[in-house]
């Protein structure tokens, strides 16, 4: 496994996300830090023989002109999370996968993203075959470029405002006809970088709520190419309790009232989400575990508000309300704080390793078994984060029955 070579390509490459993967990647390749928050680095995982950090090379697509290095010094300045030394440590690697960047686009993204993107090439007008083709070809060079075996493409951008979906995405044929079409544009951003991967047979998650490859004429594209997909919306903090605790209730028939989760962060990606546009798609991912896991409707309220002192410390009150034996009413309240982009960037290792792993498999089509990692898991019902996990802990087994 040692000389293979592998590209991760992250859609939002200079984002808080994709930033801190950069970091870790490099870091754990250096050794100068260990897999804590890995999910892969557990031993179940090591039979599978996952591609270590050593193997990854990154490239991306961002909209904004910056920088591995500008990044990391907002990140310091602002919310003071990384080591300098560790820093220091790693910026040739830094300044590496920054040569590897290219412009990606906003067609489709929403005024607010629009807004913040500064390259020209992100801007430019173009159809949707031409955006996809242009996408391919980075993806292509990127591949040639640094003599890779695989690459993942794994979407971790901003969140783009709710998109309605017509016949034309029911069917594979119809999109193929209307992508060929001028005078519209029939899929958002994270859609066009989606099916420009799948298209090619590779592998693609999209971590962020965006539409992606949840419709039903890219799932048909992916079958026709071969190509594994997952997703949506990375699970890291406050919904993650959610999937943990409600279950607790069910399981001792304790009735949930209401539940309500305020929710404030100051990064980009809260920025975003104060347009209430983008708030509808991430609104719409985290508002549907609670009733899912327990089989009955609780009310519930969650609200996403950014407070830009905060940057990128993302916290969240809950207070729930249920009813226990002899119709007394009860109360709990939890206070989560966590570094977004420290929280989410593990994930992102992970959840690349894995889909790397199924296409080496042969494996085609959602790979339902990353359940665990999502709000809203593509092609599972399931939200009760112990359920997820088991999922993903079968899955684990048999691959390695199989090695």
């Amino acid at each position: 496994m040692s000389e293979r070579r592998v590209g991760l390509w992250l859609i939002g490459a200079f984002g808080g996300v994709a930033t801190t993967v950069a970091l870790g990647l490099a870091a754990l390749r250096r050794g100068l830090i260990d897999p804590i928050s890995l999910v892969t680095a557990l031993p179940l995982f090591e039979p599978l023989q996952l591609d270590a950090p050593a193997q990854f090379v990154i490239g991306g697509h961002d909209v904004r002109r910056t920088s591995y290095r500008q990044s990391l010094r907002d990140f310091q300045e602002r919310s003071n999370v990384f080591e300098p030394a560790l820093v220091e440590g790693c910026l040739a690697d830094l300044d590496a996968c920054a040569e590897n960047v290219r412009p990606g686009t906003v067609l489709q993204t929403g005024d607010t993203i629009g807004r913040m993107a500064d390259l020209p090439e992100a801007q430019q007008a173009e159809t949707a075959r031409a955006a996809i083709e242009r996408i391919q070809d980075d993806l292509l060079a990127f591949r040639a470029g640094h003599r890779l075996d695989q690459v993942v493409v794994l979407n971790v951008a901003s969140t783009e405002p709710p998109f309605e979906l017509t016949a034309v995405h029911a069917s594979r044929d119809r999109l193929l006809e209307a992508l060929e079409r001028r005078q519209e544009v029939p899929l958002p951003a994270s859609a066009l970088y989606a099916w420009a991967a799948l298209d090619l047979g590779w592998p693609y998650v999209n971590f962020t709520p965006s539409l992606g490859a949840s419709f039903p004429a890219i799932g048909e594209h992916a079958q026709e190419r071969g190509a594994v997909y997952g997703g949506k919306d990375g699970k890291t903090g406050e919904t993650l309790l959610k999937s943990v605790l409600a279950p607790m209730f069910a399981a001792r028939n304790i009735r949930i009232l209401s539940w309500v989760g305020h929710n404030i962060f100051g990064n980009r990606d809260g920025l975003v989400l104060d347009d209430p546009h983008n708030k509808a798609s991430k609104i719409r991912t985290k508002d549907q575990v609670i009733s899912q896991i327990v089989g009955y409707k609780p009310q519930t309220h969650v609200s996403i508000e950014y407070i830009e002192s905060l940057d990128d410390w993302k916290t969240a009150w809950d207070f729930i309300h249920f009813r226990g034996f002899l119709g007394v009413k009860m109360s709990m309240q939890f206070t989560w704080q966590g570094c977004d982009s420290l929280l989410a960037a593990p994930l992102v290792i992970d959840l690349a390793r894995l889909a790397l792993h199924a296409q080496r498999r042969g494996e085609v089509g959602v790979m339902r078994h990353l359940a665990c990692f999502f709000k809203s898991p593509m092609g599972v019902e399931e939200h009760d984060f112990f359920r997820q996990f088991a999922m993903l802990e079968q899955y684990a087994r048999a691959g390695s029955a199989a090695v």
